[in-house]
């Protein structure tokens, strides 16, 4: 069975960042990721919150991302040859980060949404990168930033992430 949600962080945070690249070299690139992996993290730990979710992610699977290759322009097809870490991605966690990447202040009530959860249980995570992005943040992960961009991503699940935190219709804009 699935021990943690590494599996998924790492997969989602890899095809959000092959979908929307950094602008410019290595630093770039390593803050694009960053930013893309505490937002797949928090979305992940708000979508699996109990052992239990974790546990029955483990059984049924997160689906994978032929349906995310297809919206984002990147459909493989039926390859045999497709990379095994699709597998491993989860098409609500990955909307869900999306959902965050574009708007800092939503960002910021999902890590307060966190606070208690089985997750944080012990610790302080920082995510400053997500909900506080810096000149340098915005510019290396302009395209995995751009709320234009991601809007077709994004609005896959965008009213099942204002549920989970507890907003109601009326707050989408």
């Amino acid at each position: 069975m699935l021990a943690d949600l590494s599996p998924v962080i790492a997969a989602t945070t890899e095809w959000l960042t092959r979908a929307y690249p950094a602008s410019g070299g290595a630093l770039a690139a390593a803050l694009c990721e960053a930013q893309a992996r505490q937002a797949v993290t928090v979305a992940a730990w708000l979508r699996y919150p109990t052992a239990t979710d974790v546990a029955l992610l483990g059984i049924a699977g997160p689906g994978g991302s032929a349906r995310l290759d297809r919206i984002g322009g990147a459909d493989t097809g039926p390859d045999a040859d497709a990379p095994a870490w699709r597998s491993w991605v989860d098409e609500v966690v990955a909307s869900w980060a999306a959902c965050l990447l574009a708007d800092p202040a939503l960002a910021a009530g999902a890590v307060a949404g966190l606070a208690g959860g089985d997750h944080v249980r012990g610790t302080t995570p920082d995510f400053r990168r997500l909900t506080a992005p810096d000149h340098h943040d915005r510019q290396a992960a302009a395209l995995l930033r751009h709320p234009d961009l991601l809007a077709s991503v994004a609005g896959l699940h965008h009213t099942q992430l204002l549920g989970r935190l507890g907003r109601g219709q009326a707050l989408i804009a």
